[in-house]
């Protein structure tokens, strides 16, 4: 059997290769209510461990995963008429991984993320320009260092589902689940 992550590897990179933002993938949350809620955001890495993105916490989606701990992606890779599901836990990367990966972003987006307040009521663009400009001025010369309520969640896979396109409707899904003793099943179930 193969293993889950390291054949949504081989599809991640071939789709990576073949599409613009190949990385992007919708994200479902729900909040305590269990409103669901759903947005697209970038895979920045993927391994045994699981499913990483980076947020500012204080956003509606960090807001959903400090109340209810699930989530759900959802990657469609059009070009290679490919869907993969994941869904599992969630939970928060260590402050150096976090810290590491703020580290690699681009100086602009780094500023950005301090001058936003994701998901919170703005008054106008001045007000989001005024703060950037603040920050820019702030972080003028040296290394900036990462927000304290800008992180990354990590989900941890207890369910894949790879779906791939077929003529005729006879579309191959594979579905893993961990069973009891944390080994991947693979059923195959109707398209």
């Amino acid at each position: 059997m193969t293993d889950p992550i390291d054949l949504f590897k081989k599809w991640f990179k071939k789709s990576c290769q073949a599409e613009d933002l190949g990385e992007a993938v919708a994200l479902a949350t729900a909040d305590a209510q269990g409103r669901p809620s759903v947005r697209m955001v970038l895979l920045k890495a993927v391994d045994e461990r699981g499913f990483v993105f980076y947020t500012n916490l204080e956003s509606r989606k960090g807001h959903d995963l400090a109340e209810n701990p699930f989530a759900a992606l959802c990657f469609h890779w059009k070009s290679q008429k490919r869907q993969v599901r994941i869904e599992g836990a969630v939970t928060p990367v260590s402050a150096e991984e976090a810290d590491a990966y703020f580290a690699t972003r681009a100086k602009d987006s780094q500023i950005g993320a301090w001058a936003s307040k994701q998901s919170q009521p703005m008054e106008g663009l001045f007000e989001f320009e005024a703060a950037i400009a603040k920050y820019a001025a702030k972080y003028a010369l040296g290394k900036v260092p990462r927000p304290p309520f800008w992180s990354g969640f990590r989900i941890i896979p207890s369910r894949i589902e790879f779906w791939e396109d077929r003529k005729f409707r006879l579309h191959m899904r594979h579905i893993y689940e961990k069973n009891a003793k944390n080994i991947w099943v693979m059923r195959e179930v109707y398209p």
